[in-house]
């Protein structure tokens, strides 16, 4: 993973140097690459080949660290500290953070257009599908949209829920369907790795928000109780600790039940879940 997105993004040394020396800080922060991960483990389970899955797991890598890099300006979440380290615009500038994210925005699209071990109908449907988790009206820079709304006024359950599906959900159920459309997937089972990425997707979140309240920086590797100082909508915040903890339980059995309807093996898919369930950063 790490070789190949070093041979997908520009070298420190072309220029700009500038911008390329921001995507490089931001890309390669040590993140968990929790997303890819989650491709690659999909599309092995329907057989798939790492070499078939690379690329398209790298595309997502790009998508989500363009994201966190805006999710940190200043005029977004405002945050100075990402993967334990300086974000981006506090390393480099607001200006070059906001270029080197809109440059792996469409350095991702790059990157499955031309893989040439894809066919093209293949490339298609899978730039589809991250382009729709990815924006507007039901995507990721939706639920940015939507959780910022949010710092100014009470939400309900339904739209608590709403921000994190759009927000968080919609690229972690993506990658999973990706993986299963290059794994060549039938319907019923495409159906199937939905839902479990959907409750995945959900656990993840709730896992978060938790860890926003009793993680140190140093587990987390930014900054802990941001939520709370930003007003931000919290399954804790709303429905408490214990209750937060019973509706991530929750999310981990029903995840694991799709898997249930799926006849490949999916041991790695319930290890993932198990992980999410139980991780401490």
């Amino acid at each position: 993973m790490e070789v190949e997105l070093n041979n997908l993004l520009p070298s420190a040394a072309t220029a700009p140097e500038k911008i390329h020396n921001a995507i490089r800080w931001s890309v390669f922060a040590g993140g968990k690459r929790f997303r890819p991960a989650l491709l690659l483990a999909t599309g092995q389970a329907f057989s798939a080949s790492s070499d078939e899955l690379i690329r398209t797991a790298c595309a997502f890598e790009m998508v989500h660290t363009y994201s966190l890099i805006h999710d940190d300006l200043p005029s977004m979440d405002d945050d100075d500290l990402r993967r334990g380290r300086p974000t981006c615009h506090v390393r480099f500038d607001e200006a070059t953070a906001i270029l080197a994210g809109d440059a792996l925005q469409t350095l991702a699209f790059r990157t499955i257009a031309e893989d040439d071990l894809l066919n093209a109908e293949t490339r298609i449907a899978l730039i589809s599908e991250l382009a729709r988790a990815a924006a507007t009206p039901e995507g990721m820079v939706a639920g940015q949209a939507l959780d910022m709304e949010a710092e100014t006024r009470q939400v309900t359950r339904a739209q608590l829920e709403e921000i994190h599906r759009f927000k968080t959900g919609a690229l972690i159920v993506a990658a999973a369907r990706c993986g299963a459309i290059i794994g060549k997937a039938s319907e019923d089972e495409l159906a199937a790795v939905t839902s479990y990425a959907a409750h995945l997707g959900l656990l993840f979140q709730i896992t978060d928000d938790l860890l926003d309240v009793t993680a140190t920086a140093e587990d987390l590797g930014k900054t802990p109780g941001k939520d709370a100082q930003s007003n931000k909508a919290t399954y804790p915040g709303l429905y408490g600790m214990e209750e937060t903890r019973a509706a991530a339980i929750n999310a981990h059995r029903t995840a694991c039940e799709a898997l249930d309807r799926i006849d490949r093996p999916t041991d790695v898919l319930r290890r993932i879940a198990d992980y999410i369930l139980n991780r401490t950063g």
